[in-house]
């Protein structure tokens, strides 16, 4: 077995089950990992005068989440909003626990939360200017004076600028007017926006008054490491969301319920912490389960039609593969060619797929050409990648003298812009078997980011990568010599179909992991990479040996041919 060969059990997590019956979630469940968010909170509390910004993601059930916060509170007393008449006789109102037949309002709700249409009444309430009644009955309270705290949707406050602006006035005077014939009522309300990261930095530095409004931030984090909690905390969340779903869960749900929270985190050893999102497939398990707790064929099923139909893309480019129109063997040995593995977005599905990239050199002053970056294809990060390369590149063979060819590298029939640094090893491989005329073989596929010392770092999306390229290769046929090169570094984040995982486990596809650029040119082309001498010589029958000779061809430093003259000579000083 290839000592890079990457193991059956380390294709997929491996997770301890916790029995779900003896599992009971309380509603401070949704909470978990959330110590951030708590230590926040817990210190809004405790200090006057200043409020928060919720940083929470997309995913999240926002209004779920906010309710749990807030029944980790101890209950607050009702308050009260009376008038006072001091010596000026100026009339005035103030808060008061003590209820006071002159109120005019009374805080009795623990929190609200704004979002969508915010209007200014629903921040400061209307008041009526009714002569025959009183003020108190004149007087619809607004959230400002309803609610302890209250959570405001920072996306929808934005998108009404007078009411951004008019919020952060409030809560800088301390007090707000609701009608001219009312003096300003205190405040006495703590502020929770909630919104995004990209949201808080820009208001930090956009808005002057913000950064003293608004110094507490609770950061949400959206996934959860095992390594600080455990599989039974995180069996209890997932109990606490299905309940806020209407779902129960079957024990033999529990294990896909673990590989997809997994597959969403990215990570073998951490969930996500996504409830919106992990509600949502548990409700549609419900709905194609024909009992009343759902089971692990439920929720596989849910998955599968959700595949579906967000796949219509993907099958698609699966048929101008299968069609022919884009051009990529999966068998046989090529020069300057290599299989290449990408990853298509489309914001709420992502799907892999391989890339053609071909490498060409001759004779030049040392460039090495982005056919992309020049068709103003390719974005900033693939260009630094490009650059990096031939860093790389004459870091190796350029050490005492410039490299004296040229190269174009391109990936072929690609008609959109990429980007990205992760086909960086695979561009430098199709160089160097352009350089040495060595093929590669067809059907191992490549990913993989370097550095300038050759070391292969870690990609994204590699269980989509290894899965689209096994996809093509099923198709066509799987042949036992298949397979897929990724960074060791990524190992951690295999997380691969069952299908796959049974191919490999059969040998009839193979995965191997690697930490540098010498162990992938050896398994792609069959022959060593070599280790240089004190002059940094590669030996002849090496890779970089044949690299290094066809260089020196290209420059002009390989010995002349000895001419018929010269050679009577030598023989000539033989017999004198």
């Amino acid at each position: 077995m290839n000592s890079i060969a990457i193991p059956v059990s380390a294709l997929s997590p491996c997770h301890k089950l916790p029995a779900l019956a003896g599992l009971n979630h309380t509603p401070q469940t949704l909470l978990l990992g959330q110590e951030r968010v708590l230590n926040a909170f817990e210190l809004l509390c405790k200090t006057p005068n200043q409020h928060m910004f919720l940083a929470d993601f997309a995913g999240v059930d926002r209004v779920e989440f906010i309710k749990s916060l807030m029944t980790s509170q101890t209950h607050l007393a009702d308050q009260y909003l009376f008038s006072t008449t001091p010596h000026d006789n100026q009339r005035n109102f103030s808060w008061s626990s003590h209820c006071d037949d002159e109120k005019l309002a009374t805080k009795n709700q623990t929190y609200q939360y704004l979002s969508g249409d915010i209007k200014r009444a629903d921040l400061l309430g209307r008041f009526i200017d009714d002569k025959q009644k009183s003020a108190a009955e004149n007087y619809i309270p607004g959230a400002l004076t309803q609610c302890h705290y209250l959570f405001i949707c920072a996306e929808s406050l934005w998108k009404r600028e007078g009411l951004w602006n008019l919020l952060l006035d409030i809560l800088a005077k301390k007090e707000f007017k609701v009608h001219s014939s009312l003096p300003a009522l205190p405040l006495n309300c703590k502020i929770i926006l909630v919104g995004s990261n990209m949201q808080f930095s820009v208001c930090w530095v956009e808005e002057t008054k913000f950064p003293q409004l608004f110094p507490i931030l609770g950061e949400m984090v959206n996934e959860l490491d095992l390594a600080q909690h455990s599989e039974i905390e995180y069996a209890t969340w997932l109990t606490a969301v299905a309940a806020n779903v209407n779902v129960k869960l079957d024990q033999s749900v529990l294990t896909s319920l673990f590989l997809y929270s997994s597959r969403l985190a990215d990570h073998q050893l951490r969930f996500t912490l996504l409830s919106g999102q992990i509600g949502q497939m548990l409700a549609q398990a419900k709905a194609y389960s024909v009992s009343e707790m759902i089971t692990a064929e439920d929720f596989q099923l849910a998955l599968e039609q959700l595949q579906f139909r967000h796949s219509a893309s993907e099958m698609l480019s699966a048929q101008n593969f299968d069609d022919k129109f884009i051009s990529l063997p999966t068998d046989g040995h090529m020069v300057g060619q290599i299989n290449g593995l990408t990853v298509l977005d489309t914001v709420e599905y992502c799907y892999g797929e391989p890339a053609r990239i071909t490498a060409s050199v001759h004779y030049g002053d040392g460039e090495v050409a982005d056919i992309e970056r020049k068709s103003e294809l390719a974005g900033n990060i693939h260009a630094k990648g490009m650059m990096i390369l031939s860093a790389c590149l004459y870091r190796i063979f350029g050490k005492d003298a410039p490299l004296h060819l040229d190269a174009n590298i391109v990936f072929e029939q690609s008609y959109q812009e990429i980007d990205g640094d992760s086909a960086s090893l695979a561009e430098y491989c199709s160089l160097i078997s352009a350089i040495a005329e060595k093929p590669i073989n067809q059907s191992i596929a490549v990913t993989g980011a370097l550095d300038q010392f050759g070391h292969v770092q870690a990609i994204g999306g590699v269980n989509e990568k290894i899965e689209g390229f096994y996809n093509l290769c099923e198709r066509r046929g799987l042949t036992g010599s298949q397979g897929v090169i990724i960074p060791k570094s990524n190992t951690q984040q295999l997380n691969l179909n069952l299908k796959l995982i049974e191919s490999v486990k059969a040998g009839k596809f193979h995965l191997y992991a690697i930490e540098h650029i010498d162990e992938a040119v050896e398994l792609l082309m069959g022959i060593k990479a070599g280790t240089p001498d004190e002059d940094n010589d590669f030996p002849d029958d090496s890779l970089y040996g044949i690299v290094q000779d066809r260089l020196a061809k290209l420059a002009g430093y390989q010995d002349e041919e000895t001419s018929f003259f010269a050679k009577l000579l030598e023989k000539m000083k033989f017999f004198s």
